[in-house]
């Protein structure tokens, strides 16, 4: 894969990661064939800054842990409403690098 590309993608989405998941994909991306770097760029990933103001607004009932794939936690918050507040509290600092490694997670399937 040309190393160009890869990079610009991954300047495109260094939001979407975190900073010791970068190289990683880099390494990796390079080494795909064109078929496969085309179904990575056809992802789309969760925004961590607009999952944090969901958390903000809604994290009580869940919607926050919905939205990243972890039903199982928010069917917890929605019960627990939001473990009374004080789970959704510790979600706000939580919640982004939860995205954040949900996102990578979702690349690491296709590499």
């Amino acid at each position: 894969m040309d190393p160009q590309r890869v990079d610009g993608y991954l300047m495109t989405q260094v939001k979407n990661f975190n900073p010791q998941h970068l190289n990683l994909l880099r390494e990796r991306m390079l080494q795909m064939d064109e078929a496969r770097f085309v179904q990575v760029q056809m992802l789309s990933f969760n925004d961590p800054m607009i999952v944090l103001l969901i958390s903000v607004f809604a994290g009580t009932f869940g919607i926050d842990r919905f939205i990243i794939g972890d039903t199982g936690l928010g069917i917890g918050k929605l019960l627990t409403c939001g473990g009374l507040g004080i789970w959704a509290l510790v979600d706000w600092f939580l919640i982004m690098d939860a995205t954040k490694e949900k996102n990578f997670q979702k690349v690491a399937a296709l590499l």
